[in-house]
């Protein structure tokens, strides 16, 4: 029997990889991940914004003083020589890509079209076998429309495409209006799969500080739903490579997301929890139901729960307000 499956043309062992998380930070957490067992490991995502703050914060530290009299630039010290921190973080793409044997994904999260093309190029430079986009944008100007919305992030695809050569994975937000219909835009642009989908940041409101606060907590079982119904929505109609992200606790729910037609699954909040000494936990449970169920392939699993497959696929689509109120 075999687990092996492909994603975003890689070759890989099995369908369970490593999502973006402070466990790939490290070259060390990477390690880890790969000995745990994962088939593949996305990195820890790269932002672009902070990066500019933390260039803009050193480069300001560094010339504190030096207008307050004409000679003190002659007894400011020398730079401190430290790596930026694109730098470093490229550096360890580069020596996590040397140290393991399956496939680094890097993340990337950019603001500008210089930031997506130039870091997504270096990156690539630094081996990674391929990258995956969080695209995240919060349209508040009324006279923007959703239109504009995903022509930027299709232009986006078509410019890094153009100047790298290796898988580009995009994760999208939730909240796109027509998905098959943009799923099928970013295929033309030249993305190779897209993760469905990622966690955003919704900050909650402190009562007695009366402000703001992050809030962003690990991700529930419950919440592979709706990522359930669009990759079984999806399947076999877009060429693009589907990957399941979100509520991944046991090997139930990646069993759901293989049997709607996920090509891989990633799981992180399970990791965190748990340890990546979990993944060989689901590994070992997704051989033994396939084998259970008389299945010798991933590939015999895979999508046998598509909505092209269904006898009645607008069970995935009608609302069944009624219905599910009753069970």
């Amino acid at each position: 029997m075999t687990l092996g499956t492909t994603y975003l043309s890689l070759d890989l062992a099995h369908p369970v990889i490593a999502g973006a998380s402070p466990l790939s930070a490290t070259l060390d957490g990477i390690k880890r991940l790969e000995d745990a067992g994962a088939a593949a490991i996305v990195t820890a995502s790269l932002y672009e914004e902070e990066l500019v703050g933390e260039e803009e914060a050193l480069e300001a530290i560094a010339v504190v003083g030096a207008e307050s009299h004409p000679e003190v630039t002659s007894y400011l010290p020398p730079r401190c020589g430290c790596r930026n921190p694109l730098a470093a973080h490229v550096e360890t793409i580069r020596r996590g890509a040397e140290a393991v044997a399956v496939p680094l994904v890097a993340s990337l999260s950019a603001t500008t079209r210089e930031g997506w093309v130039g870091i997504a190029a270096d990156l690539q430079a630094a081996g990674a076998a391929a990258l995956e986009f969080n695209f995240h944008h919060v349209p508040t100007d009324p006279t923007e429309t959703s239109a504009d919305v995903e022509g930027r992030l299709i232009e986006t695809v078509r410019d890094v495409r153009a100047a790298v050569h290796i898988p580009i994975a995009v994760k999208l937000s939730p909240y796109f209006t027509a998905l098959p219909h943009l799923a099928a835009s970013l295929a033309e642009a030249g993305a190779n799969g897209i993760v469905l989908f990622n966690r955003l940041y919704e900050p909650d409101i402190d009562l007695e500080t009366m402000t703001f606060q992050p809030n962003l907590e690990l991700s529930q079982k419950r919440e592979i739903r709706l990522r359930l119904r669009w990759i079984a929505l999806l399947a076999g109609k877009t060429p693009l490579s589907l990957v399941a992200s979100g509520g991944v606790e046991g090997v139930q729910e990646i069993l759901k997301y293989l049997l709607a037609g996920a090509d891989a699954v990633q799981t992180t909040s399970a990791l965190l929890r748990h340890g990546p000494e979990h993944l060989a936990r689901l590994v070992k449970g997704l051989t033994e139901w396939t084998q259970g169920h008389g299945a010798t392939s991933v590939a015999e699993v895979r999508g046998r729960m598509s909505a092209d497959r269904l006898e009645d696929s607008g069970v995935l689509v009608r609302a069944h307000q009624t219905t599910a109120l009753l069970l």
